[in-house]
């Protein structure tokens, strides 16, 4: 079943107005995206048809008159709720699996986002008369510094993908053999024009244009848009692609594709990206994600000099607060390069 069949599937047991929230607020986004949400959502709905409105059957059975009727002390004890609870999935072979669900703090907020974001389309569309989860507050989330590749760690990193040979044998080596021109040009493309993974995965073949050196890829919110590529990144997938259009499993006009011919998933990446970090000592979980990557090209822009405002627009950042995360990060460097050049004992005699 294909992922919008899945989410098709999944929207037909949820009331028709959860239907049109997703189809309208979350044109543009992932598939992914739109699961993720749909979910939370019927999380919701199943906490109410279990709290406060148990003369409702299914949660298709939902109407916005339920909506109207939800108050503070239902979305208060719902915040609770995600903390710990349990669910009843039925296997295809008619089981019933109960498993807890543990949230963290950020997984209550993302939660109660797309709650929100519900009952702001319905009042927006005035099919309820107030919006009671503006007096909802977000859980405090606690931000853990992600820190970005340093430049030994992307040097042996880009070492381990490029020079393969020199790391693995057996099974191992075989199957770098067999990707390591698809990987080299992934990655190269990943550090050196900061895309998002989403927006590489997604690339088809017709995207690419040497004549320009640039692809175009499809930001978040749907909106298109044309990244440049280092001479580096348009050799190694100019190469890449040579190869690919000889593959004879390829099944669709996708770019990057896996060994079976389809498409490649985000999962499939960060999978291969954390064996070559494991397998040169980067164990570090978040810089063995893509999302690392990313990180590293917009910090090595700003060491680099580049205005910040250029770089949120080369990593499509539409809010530039977002892209000052990232000065941060270079903001420490220089911090420790400062600190470890001082001399206590004062310069003045």
């Amino acid at each position: 079943m294909s992922k919008h069949a899945k989410l098709m599937n999944f929207l037909s047991n949820l009331p028709d107005f959860v239907f049109d929230y997703i189809e309208i607020a979350y044109n543009g986004e992932s598939i992914n995206t739109q699961i993720g949400y749909s979910i939370d959502i019927k999380t919701f709905l199943e906490y109410l048809q279990k709290f406060h409105f148990k003369d409702v059957a299914n949660t298709e059975d939902f109407t916005v008159e339920h909506m109207e009727q939800v108050t503070l002390r239902d979305l208060n004890g719902f915040t609770a709720y995600l903390k710990e609870y349990e669910t009843d999935t039925v296997t295809i072979d008619g089981k019933h699996v109960k498993r807890v669900r543990r949230n963290s703090a950020y997984g209550i907020n993302r939660k109660l986002s797309g709650i929100r974001g519900l009952f702001a389309y319905l009042y927006k569309n005035d099919l309820i008369s107030q919006n009671i989860t503006d007096k909802v507050d977000f859980k405090k989330v606690h931000q853990k510094m992600k820190r970005p590749l340093t430049t030994q760690e992307t040097v042996n990193l880009l070492d381990v993908i490029y020079n393969g040979e020199k790391y693995y044998t057996g099974r191992d080596l075989a199957e770098y053999k067999n990707r390591k021109q698809r990987d080299i040009a992934l990655f190269t493309a990943y550090l050196g024009t900061g895309c998002r993974v989403s927006e590489l995965i997604n690339l088809d073949m017709h995207d690419v244009c040497f004549d320009t050196s640039s692809f175009v890829v499809t930001r978040k919110g749907g909106d298109e848009q044309e990244v440049f590529m280092p001479v580096q990144v348009e050799n190694e997938l100019f190469a890449y692609m040579q190869e690919r259009m000889k593959n004879e499993k390829a099944k669709d006009n996708a770019l990057f594709i896996s060994r079976l011919g389809t498409r490649m998933t985000a999962q499939g990446v960060e999978k291969i990206l954390k064996k070559y970090c494991h397998t040169v000592g980067i164990y570090d979980p978040d810089k063995a994600r893509p999302h690392a990557l990313r990180r590293t090209f917009a910090c090595n822009m700003i060491a680099d000099g580049v205005d910040i405002k250029m770089v949120a627009e080369l990593m499509g950042h539409k809010n530039i607060e977002v892209t000052h995360k990232y000065y941060t990060q270079y903001a420490i460097e220089k911090r420790k390069e400062v600190m470890r050049g001082f001399d206590i004992k004062g310069s003045r005699q």
